[in-house]
């Protein structure tokens, strides 16, 4: 990272300060990747619009010497015609150049847009839960999502405004500087004020609108996903929550309204200093040109000339400066987008796994881990080992550490103390992605994806994906009838989201789902995390009838609050306040009499008490 990037202080938004020149360069680089043509094109679209800016302040003084020389009207219809086949010519190249130019910018924006989401698919698990991190993605989004601000932002206003508005300033400067050079530095003076306030209005807006709108667009878009989205409205109609959640949006549109009207105050004083400016700039300009008609010989025609020149010099060098100030206000916004980029992906070593014919064992080392800005501990000094081909139920109360084991086991975090050991290597030696094909979980809560159910098992893309295997799962796992009723079978869209006919699924079919997913990745380690939660009694049963068959040859992590489960396993870990507090097999944590026994009991007599015989020893 180059010396000049300034960080900002911990307790601030997450943010690199890179600059305009650094920024500059970015932009350009993915130009010259995703447009490479585009660049030439710039310049000589600056060129002929900035031609286009001053191109009828000659004419008046070519028609006023015409006047006065008696050329007649010969001399008239010549100067017509040239003047409108030249600037025919100027007007259809700069429409032709800037329709490809625009076009392109959005196609480049785009691209970067996907870089955006490459990025948000690869930083580290852990950060997706810090608010700083989720603030950061959410103003790199911003950057991203409108054609002025931002990366495409920087690049329309460097093209529209600083290159053609540079290539006009150049040439009416040069012609202006014979009339009077102070008149010039003045006219710089007027803009140079305009473009201060400009960039004091930009780091207000900057540290009192941009970086706290930031958590209000997350909010926003919270409500927008809970009130639209048709998981949550069976929630919202049984428990009439329609005017609490009114409420709720009232409250975040209010705050929102009271950073956009401050924005609005400070543009509206911004705008206020410039139409001054203007107004001295211009009564000073055209006062001397006046002067000098009086006073100085200059020439009606030679007026005319200068007044439009004096004109475009001052708008192409106001215009400049403005454009130099929404530069960097762009150029800002990218530094959010480019701190997005910069932030830490999944690490991973480069040490070859295993090759897995011995199986794997996976041994917890005195781990401890606490998540990022919290001071106690999720789990403490943790110790087990699973080994290949066993089976380890693990049992505890909300809370205990349970969920925290798994996702430490998966490499989804990496531990704060103490070591993972695979087959007596720190699994931080392995390659993340490589080390994620030892494992096919079934989660709780299942996530499915707006792709037909084939892909939703195979996880992967369409010519990636074996039909028939995945079918075979998902018959396995309990979902055949369900795809007899389908018409297009494991070619059934699921969701409305994409297409209208899409199906969507009950908690029990999703868990039946992700149990598919298990089978077809075929993984040597299992890990079930409450996989029956969601199921009926029968489809409990047939899973439990069936978990010889799920787990042979393979490990097994089975995650339950209902310790009848624990009997498919070979060992139990109890957790409580994120320590195993006792570990075991079923038969042995039950004459120990410990907390094991008496959580089994408590569960099996409320069982019994209801007729159940789930329990049977």
């Amino acid at each position: 990272m180059l010396s000049k990037k300034k960080k900002a202080k911990e307790t601030d938004v997450i943010r690199t300060e890179y600059g305009m020149l650094s920024n500059t360069r970015w932009i350009l680089g993915r130009i010259k990747k995703y447009s490479p043509m585009l660049i030439p094109l710039m310049i000589i679209g600056a060129l002929v619009g900035s031609v286009l800016q001053y191109f009828w302040s000659f004419i008046g003084k070519f028609v006023i010497d015409i006047i006065r020389s008696g050329s007649g009207l010969d001399a008239f219809i010549k100067l017509l015609a040239a003047v409108t086949a030249a600037e025919g010519v100027l007007l259809l190249s700069n429409t032709a150049v800037n329709g490809y130019v625009w076009r392109r910018f959005i196609y480049t924006r785009l691209r970067v847009i996907e870089e955006r989401v490459a990025k948000a698919l690869s930083i580290e698990y852990e950060r997706l839960e810090d608010p700083k991190t989720l603030d950061c993605m959410r103003r790199a989004e911003e950057a991203t999502n409108s054609n002025d601000v931002g990366v495409e932002g920087m690049m329309s206003t460097l093209y529209g405004e600083i290159m053609e508005k540079t290539a006009a300033v150049i040439a009416t400067l040069a012609t202006l500087s014979f009339l009077n050079i102070k008149l010039v530095a003045l006219i710089i003076l007027f803009a140079a004020a305009e473009y201060m306030f400009f960039v004091y209005t930009v780091k207000k807006d900057r540290k009192n609108v941009w970086d706290k709108m930031a958590a209000v667009w997350r909010k926003t878009d919270y409500m927008e996903t809970v009130t639209q989205d048709f998981s949550y409205a069976k929630d919202i109609r049984i428990f009439r929550m329609k005017d609490w959640l009114s409420k709720k949006q009232h409250e975040i549109n209010k705050t929102e309204y009271g950073f956009m009207s401050l924005n609005k105050k400070y543009w509206t004083y911004n705008v206020i200093f410039n139409n001054v400016i203007s107004l001295v700039r211009n009564a000073v300009t055209y006062g001397y040109l006046i002067y000098c008609v009086l006073y100085k010989d200059l020439s009606i025609a030679n007026f005319t000339l200068y007044f439009g020149i004096a004109a475009s010099f001052s708008a192409s060098l106001g215009s400049l400066l403005k454009g130099i100030g929404t530069y960097r206000e762009c150029s800002m916004k990218v530094d959010d987008f480019r701190t997005f980029l910069d932030l830490p992906e999944e690490k991973g070593g480069n040490v070859p796994l295993p090759d897995g014919r011995d199986g794997y064992t996976i041994t917890f080392e005195n781990v401890s881990f606490k998540y990022h800005g919290q001071e106690n501990y999720a789990l403490k000094d943790v110790s087990i080992t699973l080994d290949t081909n066993k089976r380890l139920a693990v049992v505890g109360l909300n809370g205990a550490g349970k969920t925290t084991f798994i996702k430490l086991l998966m490499r989804l975090y990496d531990v704060t103390e103490g070591r993972i050991l695979l087959n007596g290597i720190d699994i931080r030696e392995f390659d993340r992605r490589q080390y994620y094909k030892l494992f096919s979980p079934v989660f709780q809560n299942v996530e499915i994806f707006a792709f037909p159910m084939s892909e939703n098992v195979s996880m992967s893309i369409p010519e990636q994906t074996d039909k028939q295997r995945a079918e075979k799962c998902l018959r396995f796992a309990g979902m055949g009838d369900k795809l007899d009723e389908l018409a297009d079978g494991v070619d059934t869209q699921l969701l409305k989201v994409i297409y209208d006919d899409g199906v969507d699924l009950s908690g029990g079919q999703r868990q039946k789902l992700a149990l598919a997913r298990a089978l077809y990745k075929d993984a040597p380690i299992i890990v079930l995390d409450e996989p029956t939660a969601a199921l009926d009694a029968l489809a409990e049963y047939k899973m439990y009838s069936d978990f010889d068959l799920l787990t042979e040859g393979k490990s097994a992590v089975y995650i339950s609050h209902r310790l009848s489960s624990t009997r498919f396993c070979d060992n139990v870990a109890m957790f409580a306040d994120g320590r195993i507090i006792e570990y075991g097999t079923h038969e042995s944590l039950l004459k120990s009499g410990g907390k094991y026994a008496e959580l089994f009991a408590v569960q099996s007599q409320y069982y019994k008490d209801n007729g159940g015989e789930r329990f049977e020893e």
